[in-house]
């Protein structure tokens, strides 16, 4: 049993909320997810430079001494904002430098790329961690959020959703899937690298892939009905929005509340009640087998 959360803003103006919505969105999951979370928050405008979410697994990290070591390897444009373990990086330089540049650095771990998405997840209790990263003072157009009880792999922080892969794409889950390792056998042939054992990880990449090999992300995921096996409701965030699906059997719950100004997903109700305008919202549970996508006008 997990928690998804996720908050689409349709007007600008309410941009600066984002995170004030969202925290208690979060907290309200905490009883089906105490042991993790995570969030994924989506820039109004991307960047032109390219936005790496970074985490150090082991203890803290001498940031600045990160930073001129990146410098020094691979001369260009940088830049690093931390919070405690967390670090968010941005530059011009190759991306692929850049990257084997982290895998240099002992216990850091690379947790999302991209102009628009910068993602935080840790593990405690969902109150805890985002107080420990200001997630109530966060802006952006949407966010994807997640909170976790552990059921099939270790209680780690890179094991915490979101999940994501590619560039400004990412994946919350609830539920479990039966066939990771045979989606991990099909993906690993074609050069896609695995970082952990989760089976979500597995989905995350698995959708990914058919996107960058031309999929939609509604063609992606009817692929997904084919090749992933076992019970889910999966929450994407994409850079331009959000998609929601449940299995076949709608065995996992979410609810729907959609009004002018936001639209809201939780696993349940009580993370939407404080929202403003909740009680004239139209609410539903999406059905199965059924792809849902909200984008920003």
């Amino acid at each position: 049993m997990c928690g998804i959360v996720g908050l689409l803003l349709k007007k600008p103006s309410w941009d600066a909320q984002l995170g004030e919505l969202l925290v208690p969105m979060l907290v309200g999951m905490t009883e089906r997810g105490p042991d993790s979370a995570g969030l994924a928050v989506y820039a109004s405008k991307p960047l032109a430079q390219l936005k790496f979410s970074l985490f150090q697994l082991y203890g803290e990290t001498d940031w600045a001494a990160f930073l001129r070591g990146l410098t020094a390897a691979q001369p260009g444009e940088h830049g690093l904002q931390d919070s405690g373990r967390h670090a968010v990086l941005t530059t011009r330089t190759d991306i692929d430098l850049v990257k084997r540049f982290i895998a240099t650095v002992p216990g850091v771990v690379l947790l999302s790329q991209g102009h628009s998405i910068e993602l935080y997840k840790d593990i405690g209790a969902p109150a805890d961690i985002a107080a420990r990263y200001g997630f109530a003072k966060f802006s952006g157009s949407h966010a994807v959020g997640h909170t976790r009880m552990a059921t099939e792999s270790a209680v780690t922080p890179d094991r915490a959703h979101p999940f994501t892969a590619g560039e400004d794409f990412c994946l919350v889950h609830n539920g479990s899937l039966s066939n990771p390792c045979r989606v991990r056998r099909k993906l690993e042939p074609l050069g896609i690298h695995f970082d952990t054992d989760n089976d979500t990880e597995a989905a995350t990449r698995f959708l990914e892939w058919r996107m960058r090999e031309g999929d939609s992300i509604e063609a992606a995921i009817e692929q997904g009905f084919t090749e992933l096996d076992g019970f889910f409701t999966f929450l994407i965030g994409t850079r331009n929005g959000m998609s929601l699906v449940r299995d076949p059997f709608a065995c996992k719950p979410a609810i729907v509340a959609e009004t002018d100004d936001y639209v809201a997903v939780s696993s349940e109700y009580r993370s939407l009640a404080h929202l403003p305008g909740v009680s004239q919202a139209k609410l539903f549970e999406p059905q199965p087998r059924t792809i849902y996508h909200w984008e920003r006008a």
